[in-house]
């Protein structure tokens, strides 16, 4: 069933990939307001992200957080490149290389996790202090961002909408986890607090894709969420991590390369020229250029 679990998760996380960078597209012309219900490519990409969240979902009811979480990151080098064709351009060589970077890195850091699939217990007071937790490093990160611009405002962002998604995909794990074929279990506060927390992923998600930088808000969910995810795992849900000391050299390795691939996105220049070329629409919201110029592929 775990390999079933990871099948699933893999095909969810393309979806959720294509989803994101349509979706992009449209927030960084609009901004992220509720005029984005009105644009048709918003919508498709969000149809197309809850095809591939609800896949997601499965995958988590019939495998542990610590092995589904790390297949999404994967997606990484592929939404990177899709964002860019949406914007009429070819992908950098550094936007590539960051993102297989960011990919490898995490994965390595997330395959030293030891997969044991136990029957995910959560308790009230448990849930509570998590909400509580995420609750409080979104409103800091977001907050903070206030007073940045460029790739440390996107970041930021994507830190608080990661530690979101992240707690969905924990109560989405307990939830689904739990029922052994029992519907009856479905009546919990666990499952009302999933769409309300859904809710708020989209809308941290779509703040921190409009600031522009594509590659560094996405990378930045995928390494909050997994790692979030992976915690609350192991604090709340007694799933296992890794121990003994022939694992820190390849976990130094792999977090080596997930932070210079954050750092290589973070540098890159944000996606406005494309939307604000298109006759008859309103151009995007100026934002300023990271320092650093990127090359062209």
């Amino acid at each position: 069933m775990i390999w079933a679990g990871v099948a699933i998760a893999l095909v969810g996380a393309l979806g959720y990939a294509l989803g994101a960078a349509l979706q992009q597209f449209e927030a960084v012309r609009d901004g992220a307001t509720l005029a984005l219900v009105r644009r048709p490519r918003w919508l498709i990409g969000g149809v197309i992200g809850f095809a591939g969240a609800s896949l997601h979902a499965v995958a988590l009811s019939v495998a542990p957080l610590v092995v589904v979480q790390p297949v999404s990151v994967a997606t990484l080098v592929f939404a990177v490149p899709l964002a860019a064709t949406l914007h009429g351009r070819r992908p950098r060589r550094a936007e590539i290389a960051g993102s297989i970077a960011v990919a490898v890195g995490l994965l390595g850091l997330m395959l030293l996790v030891p997969a044991h699939n136990v029957t995910p217990v959560l308790s009230d007071g448990g849930a509570l202090a998590l909400i509580g937790c995420v609750a409080l490093v979104a409103a800091v990160t977001f907050t903070a961002a206030r007073l940045l611009r460029g790739p440390l405002k996107a970041l930021l962002m994507s830190v608080g909408a990661g530690a979101v998604t992240a707690t969905v995909s924990t109560f989405v794990r307990v939830v689904g986890g739990g029922l052994h074929g029992d519907l009856g279990r479905l009546v919990h506060w666990f499952t009302l607090a999933i769409p309300v927390l859904l809710v708020c992923a989209i809308v941290l998600l779509q703040k921190s894709y409009a600031v522009g930088y594509f590659g560094i808000a996405y990378a930045g969910v995928q390494v909050v969420d997994p790692l979030t995810s992976v915690a609350a795992g192991a604090l709340l849900l007694g799933e296992s991590l890794p121990t003994g000391p022939d694992k820190v050299v390849p976990a130094l390795l792999a977090a080596a390369l997930l932070i210079a691939g954050t750092v290589t996105l973070g540098r890159l220049a944000p996606d406005h020229s494309k939307p604000a070329v298109v006759r008859g629409e309103p151009g995007p919201r100026e934002e300023p250029v990271s320092a650093v110029t990127p090359e062209a592929a």
